[in-house]
């Protein structure tokens, strides 16, 4: 495989101004979080990405996209109170939902399923610096029975918002009835200064901090001000007053405050005097955050310092406890701007994150103990494509699309490789407010098709007459206004270049006709819309809440190789197929050319656009018995098996692999799919999820891409994510788990391991895994030896790790124990499929259909040599020796990021 490895893409990552997770972190939830926990993170281009943390994995499952001079500056989530079920005994689960601002004196509320703004809150006050959300209502149990307690009457359950504005006051906002209503503003009677930060004591009580060397507590239930707490004045030699960047509570009612001064301050929970300060940076202290049993306090500073402070048992004399720096380090290569908490009984990790653009996940309640981890700063959805007949390679970042050529590499040695083998040969810029969602480039390099959440637009690309330098020439296609008026969150070209497909932010999808059999193609006017299957949705809390249809919000879509079949993916693990057919009827009619038809009026309902045969094809569901199952985890990328390619050769069918789609999960298991049966092909049914080279599943980083290599008759798929690179030689079957190289060492090296360091075996808390005991810079040992009497040899160890009891149908022990059962289902089922004798059959020597003993060629094959891969797309090699591809790398190191405000701090 010929590889060009490209630097030139100038793809910006953006700053992390925010985080914020979906739930409040509780240490009385048993196992890994609830299922549907995310995590909101805010770019200073106004971007909002959704992540799942998937019991570790981190999958990055939506973008929401921002505008033009916008900058995400604070989020939170709440949870609508969950109501009874008219219908049944049932309680129905509240809606989760999404805030944000972004230095004006809006209040918006997001769209998650559609991946837009649904309304805003805006007033006559100050641009709005902060934001908080109330605490959850929680019913109190009755003294006398313990039976939980409703709401007293008239008394509001749902979640308030309080915003801190520029000019001193604070703004009281309802969630209540599914909107966002204004409630009162607060404000103290002495100067105006900035609110910096604002949180919640409890659900009555609001604690902000000030840019004037004051914290002020506020009741919001009559706006009233109930004390102010003066901070005292700033260090010598600078400014007077100290700005307080932070504020958050303890558990107990215990303010802590980060300043300026680079100081942590405790604050009494009653009298609100200052009970310890710590000097725990060298810089701002610009986030702080607590652990949900407040026994753990972490901060991020513009020193680059991220410090963990713990609560020691006080000394002899000392009534409380105090607290101590525990560690510091530098993860981030600037200044920590925002931190974010989420912990349950298994699972305790802070993310943070800063002008670097990159989020790290630390762990918390075992810091130290556990490697952190750093998510990818680039999009993991890839935002390029390539036209490789032309050698033609597009990318696209906020308003901007550039298409750049690449030059053929030398064919021999003795070539000259000198000068320089990419050009810019044409940039769109598109007008509008709206960042794009999604971006297509036609194979032959001839249309480009560009979309943001509320248009669409289509652009001719051809050559320049007499251009040396190969520039190209864009010009804008007319469209239907019913195409491009609703805007789209993905779009797809059928590699023949006559369908294009378009997925509405409400994941509607949608086929339009391109003619481009005249000089400048056009798109026919009347839209087909295609019919999901409909799925029964999974079960949900109404403790944890819903997102309602955010579930069902497709993320991938792919036509075949010649342009037949399309297939959809979504979170849910869902694929929907259609598949193109003749339509005899509309021929015989007449209808077979729509373009010269009347268009229809933006006032048509969906109905008129479904079952619409377009000059004489018509999108059927490809399955219309029984769809194709369901997969138990979201859709990350799929891709249709080229032509031309042979089924399992084990299974003696020489048909083409045309109807075959392979998809990974997020949970990177890899399955095929015979589009036009809806069952799983005969190769998955060889080779369940066990089989998979078990270092491909412990990969961290998630899939972005894949590629195929059919040179010569080979079957080999690549997938790529942000720093790996893997080839699937998929005319092999995989080995079974035992008799992998990898599984043997992996047995050689638990074997090797005492009782005490078997502590891999046990998942991480949502970072990275365990650190050896050997390389801890800090730990306690394990065990204690007890000794009764003088005699020493007669002493017991003593382990003092403390063992959670085993909870079945909780926690995580028995999600394993029932995933170890399938995996061994799925193990003794393919052996009996492949014909291959089991290991206990293997020892007794029963006879069976063995494969041939001759040494197999290599199944699989990994790399890790590239850092922050933006994307990898194909080209056509015109000497046809082989598959060709440009790698396009982003590394942080090339991103200029902006001045350090300390710089000499060592």
């Amino acid at each position: 495989m010929d590889i060009h490895r490209c630097r030139f893409v100038s793809y910006n990552p953006q700053a992390i101004n925010a985080l914020a997770f979906s739930h409040p972190a509780s240490a009385s939830i048993s196992g890994r979080g609830v299922p549907n926990l995310r995590l909101a993170i805010g770019r200073a281009n106004g971007d909002i990405e959704i992540w799942n943390p998937l019991r570790g994995a981190w999958f990055q499952e939506s973008v929401l996209r921002g505008g033009k001079d916008r900058s995400i500056e604070g989020l939170t989530w709440t949870i609508d109170p969950c109501e009874d079920d008219p219908n049944s005994s049932l309680k129905v689960a509240g809606k989760l939902r999404l805030f944000s601002i972004g230095y004006s004196t809006v209040v918006t509320e997001w769209d998650v399923a559609q991946g837009r703004p649904l309304r805003h809150s805006s007033g006559n006050y100050g641009e709005i610096w902060c934001l908080a959300a109330q605490p959850r209502w929680v019913s109190t149990k009755n003294g006398k029975d313990g039976k939980l307690l409703p709401a007293a009457e008239g008394e509001d359950t749902s979640q308030h918002l309080a915003a801190g504005c520029a000019d001193g006051s604070i703004v009281i906002l309802s969630t209540a009835d599914d909107d966002l209503k204004f409630v009162r503003l607060m404000r103290p009677s002495t100067k105006r200064a900035r609110v910096l930060s604002v949180t919640f004591q409890n659900r009555n009580t609001i604690v902000a901090g000030y840019a004037d060397s004051s914290i002020r507590l506020f009741d919001i239930r009559n706006g009233k001000m109930l004390r102010t707490i003066s901070l005292g004045k700033g260090v010598s030699g600078g400014p007077k007053e100290l700005l307080v960047w932070s504020v958050k509570c303890l558990p107990d009612g215990t303010i802590v405050s980060g300043d300026s001064a680079g100081e942590i301050k405790f604050w009494d929970a009653k009298n609100y005097s200052l009970t310890q300060r710590i000097h725990g940076h060298l810089a701002d202290v610009l986030d702080v955050a607590v652990s949900a049993d407040g026994e753990t306090v972490i901060s991020g500073g513009a020193d680059q310092r991220t410090v963990v402070y713990r609560k020691k048992g006080g000394e002899k004399g000392q009534k409380k406890a105090r607290w101590a720096e525990l560690m510091h380090r530098r993860y981030h290569s600037h200044d920590v701007k925002t931190l974010a908490v989420y912990e349950t009984r298994d699972i305790s990790f802070v993310v943070s994150g800063g002008p670097d653009a990159t989020p790290v996940v630390l762990p918390l309640r075992e810091f130290g103990k556990e490697h952190h981890r750093k998510l990818s700063s680039l999009p993991q959805t890839p935002q390029m494509t390539s036209s490789s007949a032309s050698r033609l390679v597009m990318s696209f970042w906020d308003r901007e699309v550039s298409i750049w050529r690449v030059a053929p590499g030398p064919t021999s040695t003795q070539d000259n490789i000198d000068g320089q083998r990419h050009r810019l040969v044409a940039k769109v810029l598109v007008q509008g407010e709206e960042n794009i969602t999604s971006a297509m480039l036609s194979s032959d390099g001839k249309i480009l098709v560009v979309a943001t959440v509320s248009d669409i637009k289509m652009f001719t690309v051809r050559r320049r007459k007499g251009d040396e330098k190969g520039a190209l020439r864009v010009q804008k296609i007319d469209i239907p206004k019913a195409l491009s008026s609703e805007g789209a969150r993905l779009v797809a070209i059928s590699p023949d270049g006559r369908w294009l497909c378009i997925i509405r932010p409400n994941s509607d999808v949608y086929v339009a006709r391109i003619d481009s059999e005249t000089d400048k193609p056009q798109v026919l006017p009347h839209l087909a819309k295609l019919t999901r299957t409909t799925r029964r949705e999974r079960h949900e809390s109404h403790v944890h809440g819903t997102l309602g249809g955010y579930q069902r919000t497709i993320r991938s879509v792919v036509f075949s190789e010649d342009s037949k079949i399309l297939a959809t993916g979504d979170l849910s693990g869902s694929v929907d197929t259609w598949t193109l057919r003749t339509d005899t009827a509309s021929i015989q009619n007449g209808h077979t050319k729509l373009k010269d038809q009347v268009s229809g009026s933006d006032d048509e309902s969906d109905s008129d656009d479904e079952d619409v045969a377009i000059e004489g094809e018509r999108w059927n569901l490809a399955v219309t018995e029984s769809s194709v199952p369901q997969l138990q985890s979201g859709i990350i990328l799929m891709s249709f098996r080229p032509q031309g390619s042979s089924k399992l050769l084990t299974n003696g069918d020489s048909s083409t692999g045309e109807g075959r789609l392979m998809i990974l999960t997020s949970e990177h298991n890899l399955v095929e799919i015979d589009v036009r049966s809806g069952k799983l092909s005969e190769w998955t049914k060889h080779n369940p999820k066990a089989f998979l080279p078990a270092d491909f599943l412990s990969v961290k980083d998630r899939a972005m891409g894949c590629l195929w290599d059919t040179f010569e008759g080979r079957e080999r798929l690549w997938l790529y994510g942000t720093s790996w690179l893997w080839m699937f030689d998929l005319k092999q079957n995989f080995p079974p788990p035992e008799d992998s190289k990898s599984g043997k060492a992996a047995k050689r090296k638990r074997e090797a391991h005492d009782d005490e360091d078997n502590d891999h075996k046990k998942p991480n808390t949502g970072a990275g895994d365990r650190v050896p005991r050997s390389k801890m810079d800090i730990h306690l040992g394990s065990k204690v030896r007890k000794i009764d009497g003088a005699d020493a040899s007669q002493g017991e160890w003593i382990s003092l790790k403390q063992e959670r009891p085993h909870v079945p149908g909780e926690d995580d022990e028995a999600y394993e124990y029932d995933e170890a059962f399938a995996a061994a289902n799925e193990i003794a089922l393919a052996r009996i499929r492949r014909g291959e004798p089991t290991p206990e059959e293997k020892q007794t020597g029963t006879p069976k259909n063995q494969l041939a003993k001759s040494k197999p060629a290599r199944r699989w094959w990994s790399t890790y040599k590239y850092r922050d891969i933006l994307g990898i797309v194909p080209l056509i090699n015109e000497t046809n020796d082989g598959l060709e591809v440009a790698v396009v790398e982003r590394p942080m190191w090339d991103v200029e990021l902006p001045g350090r405000y300390v710089k000499d701090y060592e």
